[in-house]
């Protein structure tokens, strides 16, 4: 592991500063001054960078990483001064319901049920706060167990029961796990209710939760806004109006409440140069632009399946735990620029940020006479976001000249920080510490050229850290096995196994005397309250979109009388938002003896059926074998069905599931791809 040390070649980067001559050429750049003083005061209180970790399942495959490229990725994330040195995390609080790339189990799947050692959120704030102990921590449900609604898909109607459970989750954070949660939102990105908003407060106050903060509605400014300047009382009890994808811009009544204003979701965009310089852009000007004093990025990492909604649209990539292989993407090192050298509770400098050339700059301070410029001049095409559209805008090559007053006219030399993103090269410099900048009787001069950034700063402390590299990438194994025979397993969820609509979970089968003792259950009985379209069945997906001929054998266990039901599938095309759109090929066994072999998910596009003697409550082995245009089916090792003609999906992962929100059973599970 490594720190880079500072990089002398800074003569090259047209670097000037001071009132000396200018150097070659620099004349026509057009040149503007911005004052920097905090003698009338200081802007907004600063909240922090951070990274949300679900909304869903974004953090999946991330867990079955061996070490230490497991502590290597944390590292990067977490470890202050050392890569992204990420101040807030924010988590779902599962709800067995899709909420983007997978579902995310809730700690309380039934009424009286619950398990706080489910899904990876717990671990992964421990990790967090293990490297940072000062990290803030934000849990916000996607969806809910169906309990919480009582049949109806709506966590409003029983405001006790909701406000219940979510204190429960807050509760069991610090029994079980000592973490800390500082901030609870309402219901991600779906409609809020000031009934149920002032009952969370009352009942967080009322278990000694006092310091845990409200963020509302974590949707659009408005109606949240509008609402909390009518209604005093709700306006007491939410701390934070947290907006998503709000294209760095706010609006009128959310200034009015007074409130802190957060982009409490944002950047979503695939994690290249592009990505990193929508982040660069957004970092600054939603304050600039918009007087948000916080930005979290969806997501943490991409530890998904590629092919899932929304592939690689993390800070950093980690998908491959098979092989180890991670990539320390540049939106890494564009949050660098900014978590490194503020902390949350720093303060903005009144400013207006705009630079005359295009681009923006915010400064910061600690208020002992620590201070922070980051400067950023993305230009248009080279920083849009995934949404909302961006209008056009221009940045041209400019020079800057800060005049620093008040408490900072006494500051001489400033640490330099320095990304140029390459785009037409391809060579991207990121996250390099240049020679110190001195200032020269309050004033120091910097030539911007487009798609930079630029930290300055007091601040001695910033590192550019690295491990060696990763093992280079790698396919998902082409032969692959689970038994699921693990006593105590470190989470509650099989590896690789990524649950798209239900929840599987290590099974102990106490009653069983046999070979299945220790299986995969699939655990969700009713339809949660959903936040996408969660399909009708359940499914989980495994291995490599890119698999073509196939052989899936699974051991599986209907629990469900009468009309319960089962399947193996390969050439599976979807997953995520659109799970309920889902293609393959689908061999089905159900409890009346029968069985299907579909086309689809939703088990409408029937390519064969008939009578295969399967019963519930005992063990039976599917196989299904896909080569090339022709599928056929095993029961038990004996040839159930045969000559299948498969015309589409030419592609795509093995699945296991369900017929309904059902128990079932899944053992020795074995697939061979090509």
């Amino acid at each position: 592991m490594g720190c880079a040390a500072l990089l002398w070649g800074w003569l090259l980067l047209g670097f000037s500063w001071g009132l000396g001559p200018p150097g070659v050429g620099a004349a026509a750049l057009p040149t503007a001054t911005y004052v920097l003083d905090d003698a009338g005061g200081l802007g907004r209180q600063f909240d922090g960078i951070g990274a949300v970790s679900g909304g869903g399942a974004t953090s999946r495959l991330l867990v079955n990483y061996q070490e230490p490229y497991r502590s290597q990725i944390l590292d990067y994330l977490f470890k202050p001064n050392f890569g992204a040195s990420l101040h807030i995390l924010k988590v779902e609080i599962g709800g067995d319901g899709q909420s983007t790339d997978g579902t995310e189990p809730s700690h309380m799947h039934y009424e009286n049920d619950e398990n706080y050692f489910r899904g990876y959120e717990w671990w992964l704030m421990k990790e967090a706060k293990k490297r940072n102990p000062q990290i803030k921590l934000i849990g916000l449900p996607w969806t809910f167990p169906a309990w919480i609604g009582k049949g109806e898909n709506w966590p409003y109607d029983y405001p006790d029961v909701t406000a219940y459970y979510i204190i429960s989750w807050i509760l069991g954070a610090k029994q079980y796990h000592d973490l800390d949660i500082d901030y609870v939102g309402i219901w991600n990105e779906r409609a809020f209710s000031s009934k149920y908003i002032k009952l969370l407060r009352y009942t967080l106050d009322k278990h000694g939760l006092q310091q845990v903060r409200i963020i509302a509605s974590d949707r659009l400014w408005e109606p949240i806004s509008f609402v909390l300047l009518l209604d005093s009382e709700l306006h007491e009890v939410v701390d934070v109006i947290g907006a998503h994808y709000p294209g760095t811009k706010t609006v009128p009544n959310a200034l009015l409440t007074k409130k802190k204003l957060w982009s409490s979701e944002d950047y979503s965009t695939f994690n290249d140069e592009v990505g990193a310089g929508c982040w660069a852009r957004i970092l600054n000007q939603n304050y600039v632009n918009g007087n948000m004093t916080s930005t979290i990025a969806w997501n943490l990492v991409a530890s998904y399946y590629e092919e899932l909604p929304f592939g690689r649209c993390g800070l950093m990539t980690a998908q491959e735990p098979w092989s180890g292989h991670y990539k320390v993407e540049a939106p890494i090192w564009i949050t660098a620029h900014t978590t490194q050298f503020t902390q949350p509770g720093w303060s903005y400098l009144q400013v207006d940020g705009h630079l005359k050339g295009g681009g923006s700059f915010v400064a910061l301070t600690d208020g002992l006479g620590n201070l922070t410029i980051i400067i950023e001049t993305m230009t248009h095409n080279h920083s849009e976001c995934i949404r909302p559209p961006l209008p056009h805008f221009s940045v041209t090559p400019q020079r800057a000249t800060f005049y620093l007053k008040g408490s900072f006219y006494m500051v001489e030399t400033l640490q330099v920080w320095h990304s140029r993103l390459g785009f037409e090269s391809g060579n991207s410099s990121l996250f390099q510490q240049l020679y110190p900048v001195k200032v020269w009787k309050g004033s120091f001069s910097l030539d911007l050229n487009v798609d930079e950034v630029y930290t300055l700063t007091t601040l001695k402390t910033g590192k550019k850290c690295r491990f060696p590299e990763p093992p280079p990438p790698q396919p998902f194994p082409s032969n692959y096995k689970d038994d699921f025979n693990i006593l105590n397993p470190p989470f509650s969820e099989a590896p690789n196994f990524a649950d798209q609509t239900g929840v599987f979970e290590y099974f102990m089968n106490v009653s069983d005397p046999g070979d299945h003792v220790f299986t995969l259950r699939q655990v969700v009985v009713q339809r949660p309250i959903t936040w996408a379209s969660d399909a009708d069945q359940t499914i989980s997906l495994i291995g490599n979109f890119k698999w073509v001929n196939m052989t899936v054998t699974s051991d599986i266990y209907i629990e469900k009388q009468r009309d319960g039901g089962v399947f193996v599938a390969g050439r599976v095309d979807n997953g995520g938002i659109y799970v309920r759109r889902t293609k393959g090929v689908f061999f089905w066994v159900f409890a009346d003896g029968t069985y299907r072999v579909t086309g689809d998910l939703a088990g409408e596009e029937i390519l064969m059926k008939g009578l295969s003697g399967v019963r519930d409550n005992a063990w039976h082995t599917l196989t299904l074998n896909i080569q090339g245009t022709s599928a056929s089916g095993l029961l038990n090792g004996y040839p159930l069905w045969e000559n299948v003609t498969i015309s589409k999906p030419s592609n795509g992962w093995a699945a296991i599931g369900t017929r309904s929100f059902e128990f079932a059973q899944f053992d020795n599970f074995h697939v061979e791809a090509s």
